[in-house]
């Protein structure tokens, strides 16, 4: 259920531009044949768990072991293609096969609908350190936010696997090549809330229409992705374990309900700084949105959430994930600049959104991270090059306290949104996107 309190406030929004209306073309997004992402993830090196994300198996990787995610699309085709990482592998990946299905429910596929998963035609394939692989496209009826599950057979050792820690999703594993099996039977024992080696699914094609759900029939000449690029906000932290939730999900529901036949893909990634590179949370955002957001199939539009971590961690030490150098608005501003510029040289759309309110974080609430942000915000409304600006300060604000957020957004560290948070930053920026 969505919050009543989000749509209420929804007005409050701060848009500087009114329309993203990209060209047919202008970023190889339009055409039947062209692919767009319908789901995508930002993956970084292998790390142990810890007390808030849980347990993950990528320090250990697998043997002779099935893995099976499962992903909710945005968007919707005839045909799918499957995108994995070996990025940051120590050795080669040896990947024995793998499938595709429509989920079941938990780790179960629905009968009839598992595909094998071909690359180069053929069923296995070694990935490179560093580099990612993309299946062959397989004809598979998907629509826009059904759930797909992906299994992955891992006969030899993995080695640390790439991987992306907050997925808010479950996945499962179970020992020995589990590709065909719909059942859930194998996969009973230990399950994980992060995704391992998966980075996208793609779709093309005319997209089937399923009963009750509205949108899209196919017809729709709109075609490509929305990139939403970010760090913990975007990727979701706060938001309802396996609700899919967090503000991309919500802002892939509006497209959808309005008809307009847009993928949304998830490129946030907890922890992750506009400025700085991290062994836990990523590379830095300027390195890497060229990879994961330009990167992305059919990309017609970025949206920006960056600068959260750089300034409220400014100073922190060294915890085992790097320590976080202080940085001054100008440096942040500076770095907005250059996402920007990016985005116009390949005739991408770029939305900003500000940085939201803080006041009570622990370790991001001092006088200096405030004056900061303050300053970054400031420069975003007087503008760096946006298409759009999304106000997130004063929309999420408490207006009893503007530098705090406003309780009922609050997950409950006065930094994360919670759902009903989500949801007004999926509604202003489905509307930042008209």
């Amino acid at each position: 259920m969505k919050s009543s309190t989000a749509r209420g406030l929804a007005a409050a929004a701060i848009v500087t531009a009114a329309a993203l209306a990209v060209p047919v073309g202008a970023a190889g997004a339009a055409g039947a044949a062209d692919w767009s992402a319908a789901w995508a993830t930002g993956v970084h090196h292998p790390v142990p768990g810890n007390d808030w994300d849980g347990p993950n198996w990528s320090v250990d990787g697998f043997t002779g072991e099935s893995v099976r995610q499962v992903v909710r699309v945005s968007v919707g085709g005839t045909r799918l293609r499957v995108r994995l990482s070996n990025r940051y592998g120590t050795q080669p990946l040896r990947l024995a096969g793998a499938t595709v299905g429509s989920s079941g429910g938990g780790a179960t596929v629905r009968p009839g609908t598992l595909r094998p998963l071909t690359f180069q035609y053929r069923s296995s394939v070694t990935v490179p350190v560093g580099a990612e692989v993309v299946s062959d496209p397989v004809r598979f009826g998907v629509a826009a936010l059904d759930r797909l599950a992906v299994t992955f057979y891992f006969a030899e050792g993995s080695g640390p696997a790439t991987f992306h820690q907050g997925g808010l999703t479950t996945t499962y594993r179970a020992t020995g090549d589990r590709r065909t099996e719909p059942g859930a039977e194998a996969f009973g024992g230990a399950t994980s809330h992060s995704w391992y080696y998966l980075t996208g699914i793609d779709v093309s094609g005319p997209a089937p229409r399923r009963a009750g759900r509205g949108g899209s029939d196919g017809r729709d000449a709109a075609w490509g992705t929305v990139v939403a690029f970010g760090d913990s906000i975007t990727d979701g932290y706060g938001s309802s374990p396996g609700a899919d939730n967090r503000y991309p999900d919500q802002l892939a529901e509006r497209l959808v309900a309005g008809g307009r036949r847009l993928g949304v893909a998830n490129l946030g990634i907890n922890g992750n700084k506009l400025l700085a590179d991290s062994p836990c949370y990523g590379e830095r955002g300027v390195t890497r949105f060229h990879r994961d957001a330009l990167g992305q199939p059919g990309v017609r539009a970025v949206v920006v959430l960056l600068g959260t971590n750089d300034i409220g961690g400014g100073g922190f030490p060294d915890f085992g994930c790097g320590a976080s150098p202080v940085v001054t608005a100008a440096e942040v501003v500076d770095g907005h600049r250059a996402l920007v510029r990016a985005a116009h040289r390949r005739g991408i759309q770029v939305v900003g959104l500000t940085i939201p309110p803080w006041k009570g974080a622990l370790g991001y609430d001092t006088p200096a991270n405030e004056e900061v942000r303050d300053r970054v915000n400031d420069s975003l409304r007087a503008g760096v090059g946006y298409d759009a600006l999304v106000d997130l300060d004063r929309l999420l604000a408490d207006p009893a306290d503007p530098d705090a957020l406003r309780p009922e957004f609050d997950a409950g560290d006065r930094l994360h949104v919670n759902d009903a948070g989500a949801e007004l930053i999926a509604t202003a920026v489905a509307r930042a996107l008209r």
